[in-house]
């Protein structure tokens, strides 16, 4: 009723398994909990008449992170530490109360305007959250499955997937934090083997290499610490990591006014990239055929 933009994910009765509805709705639950302003908001959840499991969420106008830095490249330090910024905030309220997200990446990032602040970032994407000490959280995902994205895996989310907590999360923040300062990740390889390979073993090269132009100190050296293979070498916390971040000399140079400059420039080529991205998209078309329209039955959701 109140006609406002909204995003919808969707989960189709030929993909709801048991174990596919299990998480999709644990999904929804525990991102519910979040309400810090750096974490998508989600509406409402339910199933359709026609067996279609959704939920709704804020509709973000923007680019992720990902698209960011596919269009425009390497990002200045100063907007590389507004967003981490933020991140570490969200991921911090998540950690508090024993989520850990496990699936930080430039795709989960998404940066939009809000509240007339441009650059917001909003972290998405929750499906392979786990409740640390929750009853059932580990059983909706194989015991010995390798979970997350490969190019921003911690090395012990590999090696130990169980053993995991909010340090894989930091790890993953730290990947985020040099593909957008350098423009590429942390490492590559040909097979998910290589990449995981040198994700165990390898070591990181500094961001400065091959970017041509310095990279703050400070930052480049908390991102590396960030990297550590071992968790304990790495900022304790999203918390600590979000402080650290903001005794970074660049702190601030990044203003309101040099994230709106970048999206009026940027504004043309993010819109084509969208229309040339729309056929790959998962979620709702913008026209969907007569017919296809969501519906929910009201009536049969209220409570007894």
């Amino acid at each position: 009723m109140l006609r406002r933009g909204t995003a919808v994910k969707l989960l189709p009765p030929e993909k709801a398994g048991e174990q596919a509805v299990a998480r999709f709705e644990r999904e929804v639950q525990l991102t519910a909990r979040l309400t810090h302003p750096n974490t998508v908001t989600v509406f409402d959840y339910g199933r359709t008449p026609e067996g279609v499991f959704y939920y709704a969420m804020e509709l973000l106008e923007g680019a992720s992170v990902e698209d960011i830095v596919a269009l425009d490249g390497a990002q200045p330090p100063g907007r590389v530490i507004r967003v981490l910024h933020q991140v570490a905030g969200a991921l911090s309220e998540a950690h508090a109360i024993g989520l850990i997200h496990r699936d930080i990446k430039p795709a989960s990032i998404f940066l939009c305007e809000q509240g007339g602040e441009p650059d917001v970032a909003k972290v998405l994407d929750f499906g392979l959250v786990k409740e640390v000490g929750g009853e059932g959280a580990v059983g909706l995902t194989k015991a010995d499955a390798v979970t997350g994205t490969p190019l921003y895996m911690s090395p012990e989310s590999i090696r130990e997937p169980t053993g995991m907590d909010g340090r894989s999360d930091v790890y993953a923040l730290g990947a985020v934090g040099y593909y957008l300062l350098t423009g590429g990740h942390v490492f590559a390889g040909r097979t998910l083997v290589e990449v995981c390979g040198h994700y165990l073993h390898s070591t990181p090269d500094p961001p400065a290499r091959g970017l041509g132009t310095p990279v703050p100190q400070d930052l480049a050296a908390l991102l590396l610490a960030c990297l550590e293979k071992e968790p304990s070498r790495r900022p304790e916390s999203a918390a600590v990591l979000q402080h650290s971040l903001s005794s970074c000399e660049a702190f601030g140079e990044w203003d309101d006014e040099s994230a709106r400059r970048w999206w009026s420039d940027n504004a043309a080529k993010l819109s084509e990239r969208r229309v040339q991205h729309a056929g790959e998209s998962t979620h709702v078309a913008a026209d969907p055929p007569s017919g296809s329209l969501l519906s929910v039955d009201v009536a049969a959701r209220q409570p007894r």
